[in-house]
């Protein structure tokens, strides 16, 4: 005679770690969006994060001269919630925060920020670069009607912008579809489907200056 055996009770089952969930996303402070800075020695600071599990955290300051931070200038990390750095003089710049845990978890980076560090005896300071507000880059659209819509500012705050824009299928894209807009968008209409275009805007100031934005793409469905 033979007998199967089974247990019955039940067994201890390995206990699971909770999972660890990523730092919130710091908020910048200081200097404000679009400041201009009278010297080259420049504090930045943010909110600090918070973390469900309690886990220490890190920040990464990265600086750069473009808002896509493609020429990033300085990268910093630490624990503490600001950093001073020392910068070029008569420079735009643009800065991100994020927060990362002691197990690696990283947060989204913040918003960018920018500033532009006062060289001796301007009169005039160029605009900082656009940013991107629509289509997202290398998204798809409809060829019928593209929102083509941006974002731009100035430290001289009496300045007023214009924008010229520059839209087509070569790269870079060589054909001015909107000359002298003060308003930061343009509806264009009727573009081939199923295909790849370029933009980029000029900002300009009403004393003269002029800022090359970068190059966005999306196509077309």
């Amino acid at each position: 005679m033979s007998f199967v055996l089974f247990s019955c009770g039940k067994e201890d089952s390995p206990a699971q770690e909770p999972e660890n969930t990523a730092p919130s996303v710091p908020a910048l402070l200081s200097p404000a969006n679009a400041t201009l800075c009278t010297g080259n020695v420049v504090t930045l600071e943010w909110n600090a994060s918070t973390d469900a599990e309690k886990n220490s955290i890190i920040y990464q300051l990265q600086i750069a001269t473009d808002n896509q931070f493609t020429q990033i200038v300085k990268t910093t990390e630490g624990a503490a919630i600001g950093q001073t750095v020392t910068l070029n003089k008569g420079t735009a710049y643009y800065w991100r925060v994020k927060a990362t845990d002691n197990k690696n978890a990283s947060s989204n980076y913040s918003a960018t920020y920018s500033f532009y560090t006062e060289a001796m005896a301007v009169a005039n300071h160029l605009p900082f670069l656009p940013q991107l507000l629509q289509p997202e880059i290398n998204s798809l659209v409809n060829p019928a009607t593209v929102n083509l819509k941006w974002s731009a500012s100035d430290v001289d705050a009496n300045d007023i912008l214009s924008y010229d824009v520059y839209l087509g299928t070569a790269n870079p894209p060589l054909t001015k579809v909107g000359s002298n807009l003060t308003a930061a968008s343009l509806a264009k209409n009727g573009l081939q489907a199923a295909t790849n275009y370029y933009w980029r805007v000029v900002v300009k100031d009403n004393k003269g200056g002029e800022t090359i934005g970068q190059l966005w793409q999306f196509k077309t469905n």
